[in-house]
């Protein structure tokens, strides 16, 4: 009995195990539908700003801003999110997957990448590659303040208007639903204000108070630059939540599997003991 006895110790485990996962389960769940939300409240800002920035650029072609430039490369930024924990899948793996790809077609040209991370996955896995990490910054959720943001990406654009950057990108998981998270890299800067389906772009005036073009123009990117960043942290933040949903799930539904087939083999086992030792004793009992 003593196999019998280790088989109910790993099933007395695994249904603790599985209470945990359950749980993470519903945390995740909820979270994710509180982090969507917001996600999706910010969305229509972020895109609204940046068709504003195309018409005036558009509207006003004497702009020459150094965030529409481009330069011949010599060297790009990524900043890239990832996540403060684990247990979510291979989220932050498939992430990761498609930044190497991205780096190495730049590695060929003898481009140099420089790279800003948040969160503590995308350090520790950088780091370990020996990748030039300018800035880390370990805690970062879906409660940054959108004020906060610039501070992030600040560093790159002083290097950028210094010309010791020629590109930024930005690279997170993009949240398209519960069951799928598609990983991105966005250019931020140099902006392209190339419009392909220029049949939806809405031309629209500009009247300004007092008639200074520069000075709105700078506020814009410089919003725009927010947005894009403030939105790729709650998009990432949304896919977490939703992968470590599906992965706990998962979790879940294993444990109960694997307790069920673990349950049929000690009961075979209990009774396969009950009946020797009932034959035992009616053996014992013939022979007096």
């Amino acid at each position: 009995m003593a196999i019998a006895k280790e088989i109910r110790t790993k099933i007395d485990s695994i249904t603790s195990t599985a209470k945990i996962t359950k749980a993470m389960e519903m945390v995740s769940a909820s979270k994710m539908k509180k982090t969507q939300n917001k996600m999706q409240a910010s969305r229509p800002y972020s895109k609204l700003i940046l068709e504003i920035i195309k018409n005036l650029s558009e509207i006003k072609s004497e702009f020459n801003h150094i965030y529409f430039q481009n330069r011949t490369l010599k060297r790009i930024g990524i900043i890239i999110i990832s996540t403060n924990r684990g247990l979510c899948g291979s989220l932050n793996y498939n992430l990761f997957k498609q930044i190497l790809n991205f780096m190495n077609q730049y590695f060929k040209k003898k481009v140099e990448v420089d790279l800003i991370i948040l969160g503590v996955k995308g350090i520790v896995f950088f780091e370990k590659l020996g990748m030039s990490i300018i800035k880390k910054i370990f805690k970062i959720d879906e409660k940054l303040e959108f004020s906060q943001v610039l501070n992030i990406i600040g560093l790159f654009l002083e290097m950028y208007k210094s010309n010791n950057i020629d590109r930024i990108f930005l690279a997170h998981n993009f949240f398209k639903n519960a069951m799928i998270q598609i990983p991105k890299i966005n250019q931020l800067l140099p902006i392209c204000t190339d419009i392909k389906n220029k049949k939806y772009v809405k031309k629209r005036g500009y009247f300004y108070e007092p008639d200074d073009d520069i000075s709105i123009l700078n506020f814009l990117l410089n919003r725009y630059l927010e947005s894009q960043l403030y939105q790729g942290i709650l998009e990432n933040a949304a896919s977490e939540q939703a992968a470590r949903m599906v992965a706990m799930k998962t979790a879940s539904d294993n444990s109960n599997n694997l307790i069920t087939e673990l349950q049929l083999v000690y009961n075979k086992m209990r009774q396969s003991a009950i009946t020797q030792e009932i034959t035992e004793i009616i053996s014992g009992a013939s022979a007096i």
